[in-house]
């Protein structure tokens, strides 16, 4: 079983930064990937950033490009996002998300077969 267990979140001033973590307490897959997504309240989920766990290999939602970095420790089978210049349009609920069998990172929620609880990120202005 994938257990992801998220942290990070918080309440942040606009331009100031957040990292984000996701750790896989559960079984992990040389083919993993990783993403994490937000939500704001009555918008549809939004992709944000997607990791390979094997390269490393990155790809971003256009709304965070420049801004979001996404990594991954693969001692400790965790995930992270670096969150810099934030503003308040980047307010949402964020969640993490992995699959087991896919190799490269995707921007489509559906690719995604686990995920974690959502942390509150709250930029204010």
């Amino acid at each position: 079983q994938v257990q992801l267990v998220e942290s990070g979140g918080g309440l942040v001033q606009a331009g100031g930064s957040l990292r984000l973590s996701c750790a896989n307490a559960g079984r992990t897959f040389g083919n993993y990937i990783m993403g994490w997504f937000r939500q704001a309240p009555g918008k549809e989920r939004e992709f944000v950033a997607g990791i390979s766990w094997i390269a490393a290999t990155t790809i971003y939602g256009d709304s965070v490009k420049g801004r979001f970095t996404i990594s991954r420790d693969t001692a400790k089978n965790t995930a992270y996002m670096q969150m810099d210049s934030l503003r308040p349009e980047d307010t949402a609920v964020y969640y993490c998300a992995a699959d087991p069998v896919r190799r490269l990172p995707a921007p489509e929620a559906s690719a995604y077969a686990y995920w974690g609880q959502g942390t509150q990120v709250t930029v204010s202005s």
